[in-house]
């Protein structure tokens, strides 16, 4: 709340400064906002051969905005054609977009009388999910489960009309039915603020780059939730019901479509309180600098960056986690490209130092992907991948081996979210086709081994990091007699995009455990246990299958 007071003073302020501008000579002391609209509304008949030839420039820059659902298939034209930008063809690693793909302007909505407001933009957006899951093994109870997620956003932005200054407000309310367990704050966010900032933007700030791009710095203050790099360490998590978000400051020295481009960040990780208004976590400091080179990116672009974690101990916190003072620096680097027409890559390296409480911290994670997208009028694409994710070695030593994904994306390690970002040896290969620009199909296979046997597997047997439900420890086994091997599964599905603002998605896995999974599920089970909370008997073979409905109401 600290950063909302700092945010209201920067609105007024910067509103004091704009509003001075409109002041008549004769010093009145209130702004004719009535005459002020008029004139907003004007500005096209002011001067009509300088909007004419104005106008291509506008439209090309309005390109940057996604104006509906993304398609099935990127259009080429979506993008500046000065622009360096180049997305990776790697799976699920580029950020949506700023703001986000279902926002437009104002003008863009398909109503005539708005044709000439392009300073506002306005996006809703309503999500439905229903899921059907057959003996869940992130859950100690096995049986079915039916959920259905509900999920609705709005936005509201002002640009351009008032710069250098901008602000925008994206609210969120996330709910679940017909939901058997206990709900967390991954399911049900309701009535709350994923984004409600102010920003300063100076248009060229910076100049401009050798192809006359306008570089300019923005910096914003207030909430924020948004995706960067690859989507691995900040993430809005689209896939999950609820969103990241931070509270904090974010410096940007160029743009996207810049040669280079500069972020910085300080930031509070936002609690999701579920019914009450969201608060910012006064225990942690989220901060680092990511760069961003693209001179080359027909070929390479390369992003080294650095984050780090300070969090002092928190004495009513709820995991053993948060009971501690951590330290966590992380330098890492990424790079994507393709070479010539013979395949694509995206490759990422991150190394982990610090300390966890009494232990030192020693971690790595890296990711490699190759790709072959051929040349046929349905695109068919070969992935293969291949991730890794230090874990604890010994649990009784003085070193913490285990990596953090931080605030980054879990779906894409596992459509059934059995796996993350932390100890875990994961190798997938996946096939992709799309017959029409509407349509498109994904088959996957990918094996899940742990890195260490002495450490976790993340999301199994209640052992996630949810602030409701208690982790009983069935998902690690410090002896490493349960064996490494977490099990292996066949994901695919289909999307289908009917109208530019509505996309559906059908999809299905079947996991087949491995050693691990099934010797835990074992131990722990209410026939040796003979207490509560136990885990039911089962084999650990999940089916998992879900149909989404997401629709652009503007």
């Amino acid at each position: 709340m600290k950063l909302f007071g700092l945010l209201f003073k920067t609105v007024i302020l910067s509103w004091l400064f704009i509003s001075s501008n409109h002041l008549s000579a004769d010093q009145k002391k209130t702004i004719d906002f009535q005459a002020m609209q008029q004139k907003i509304m004007e500005i096209p008949e002011a001067d009509k051969n300088t909007v004419v030839a104005n106008k291509s420039l506008q439209d090309s820059k309005s390109q940057e905005i996604e104006k509906t659902l993304p398609s099935i298939v990127p259009s080429a034209n979506k993008k500046i054609e000065t622009s360096y930008h180049q997305r990776s063809n790697s799976y699920a690693t580029n950020p949506d977009t700023d703001p986000p793909r279902y926002v437009r302007k104002l003008s863009e909505i398909g109503v005539e009388k708005f044709n000439d407001i392009n300073w506002l933009e306005v996006g809703l957006e309503h999500r439905t999910r229903y899921e059907w899951r057959n003996n869940d093994v992130r859950r100690i109870e096995g049986g079915e489960d039916n959920p259905i997620f509900l999920r609705n956003r709005a936005w509201i932005g002002i640009k351009n009309i008032l710069d250098p200054f901008r602000f925008a407000v994206e609210f969120q309310d996330s709910r679940v039915v017909n939901n058997k367990h206990a709900i967390t704050d991954q399911e049900r966010n309701e009535y709350d603020l994923i984004n409600a900032y102010g920003e300063l933007y100076f248009k060229n700030g910076l100049g401009v780059d050798d192809r006359n791009q306008d570089r300019p710095i923005r910096l914003r203050v207030g909430r924020m939730a948004y995706e960067a790099i690859d989507r691995r360490f900040i993430a809005r998590n689209e896939w999950r019901n609820t969103t990241n978000s931070f509270e904090g400051f974010r410096l940007n020295l160029g743009r996207e479509v810049n040669d280079w481009e500069v972020d910085l960040f300080g930031m509070q990780p936002v609690r999701r309180l579920q019914t009450k208004f969201d608060e910012a976590n006064d225990h942690l400091w989220f901060y680092g600098a990511i760069g961003t080179w693209r001179k080359w990116s027909d070929i390479i672009t390369i992003q080294p960056y650095f984050m780090g974690q300070k969090q002092t101990a928190d004495p009513n916190g709820f995991t053993a986690t948060n009971r501690l003072d951590r330290l966590i620096h992380m330098p890492g680097f990424r790079a994507y490209g393709k070479v010539s027409n013979l395949f694509d890559f995206d490759v990422s390296y991150n190394h982990q130092l610090g300390y966890s409480g009494p232990n030192r911290v020693d971690a790595q994670g890296y990711t490699i992907e190759i790709g072959k997208t051929f040349e046929h009028a349905w695109k068919p694409r070969v992935g293969l991948f291949y991730g890794y994710a230090s874990g604890d070695k010994d649990p009784n030593d003085s070193v913490d081996n285990r990596f953090d994904r931080f605030f980054g994306f879990a779906r894409p390690w596992s459509a059934d979210h059995y796996v993350i970002y932390e100890n875990l040896k994961a190798p997938k290969i996946r096939f992709e086709i799309n017959p029409t620009q509407k349509l498109g199909f994904e088959l996957g296979y990918g094996a899940y081994w742990l890195a260490s046997k002495t450490d976790r597997m993340f999301d199994i047997l209640d052992g996630n990091i949810s602030n409701t439900v208690k982790d009983p420890g069935f998902n690690r086994d410090r002896t490493g007699q349960s064996g490494d091997f977490g099990g292996h599964a066949f994901e695919g599905r289909i999307r289908y995009q009917p109208t530019p603002r509505i996309s559906t998605i059908l999809g299905y896995t079947h996991f087949t455990s491995g050693d691990f999974v099934k010797n835990r599920i074992n131990a722990n089970s209410c026939d040796v246990l003979h207490k509560h909370p136990c885990v039911d008997q089962r084999s650990g073979d999940t089916d998992f299958l879900y149909f989404e409905v997401l629709i652009s109401l503007l």
